[in-house]
């Protein structure tokens, strides 16, 4: 049978959980609340629900935890996106669940990473994390998980007046982008427009807030 894939969170990287609070408020104009840590990676988050089945991660990493054996996921260990996030915290990548990740990895040749056993708290799953803790094509394309609890963490988290809307990723060879999400069984999660041939990809985010209507954009400038 083939794996299904959904749209699973949105991951925005900070400094520290205060810097992104702080970001979340000004920018969401909300309190996101604390999540928990991730004793194997050094990093801890706060998290949202957007609805329907997705939920907003930000994530830091943890001062108080001690560093990994091994270099942290979302290349938050990466000197280019540490000065990024230095400035503001910043959409980084998204992540999609998938019912067989193993498998799903296997049917492609993209190196999404090795999914590994993770936890945070009572939660179990499988993430695909690259031995150098670099994002798939620097956060373009999707990490995958495969949850191993239930019911989806979304369900217990609370909705604070943000809704996902839509995904679009914006890249110079718009061919290969989609190719590479229908790979993973995810073209029908994201709109791929195309960018000029020398012009660096990005993605965006559509969310309904408080304040309005919010675009977030994985650019970064250093």
């Amino acid at each position: 049978m083939t794996a299904t894939t959904n749209l699973d969170h949105l991951v925005i990287a900070a400094t520290s959980l205060e810097q992104g609070a702080a970001w979340a408020k000004s920018t969401l104009g909300i309190d996101v609340p604390y999540g928990g840590e991730h004793p194997q990676m050094g990093t801890h988050n706060l998290v949202m629900s957007l609805g329907n089945g997705v939920y907003f991660e930000i994530i830091a990493i943890n001062p108080d935890a001690p560093a990994p054996n091994r270099p942290r996921w979302f290349s938050l260990d990466d000197p280019y996106v540490q000065m990024a996030i230095a400035k503001s915290p910043r959409l980084l990548t998204w992540v999609v669940n998938t019912t067989d990740a193993v498998a799903m990895c296997a049917q492609n040749d993209f190196p999404h990473g090795v999914p590994t056993p993770m936890r945070r708290g009572a939660l179990r799953w499988l993430f695909t994390i690259p031995e150098d803790g670099q994002l798939p094509a620097a956060g373009m394309l999707p990490t995958l998980i495969e949850w191993q609890t239930e019911p989806h963490p979304s369900v217990s988290l609370p909705e604070l007046g943000v809704t996902y809307k839509s995904l679009t990723l914006h890249h110079p060879y718009p061919e290969w982008a989609a190719a590479r999400l229908s790979e993973i069984n995810a073209a029908h999660l994201a709109e791929v427009q195309g960018l000029p041939a020398n012009a660096l990809p990005y993605f965006e985010v559509t969310l309904e807030t408080p304040k309005g209507e919010l675009k977030l954009s994985s650019q970064m400038d250093v």
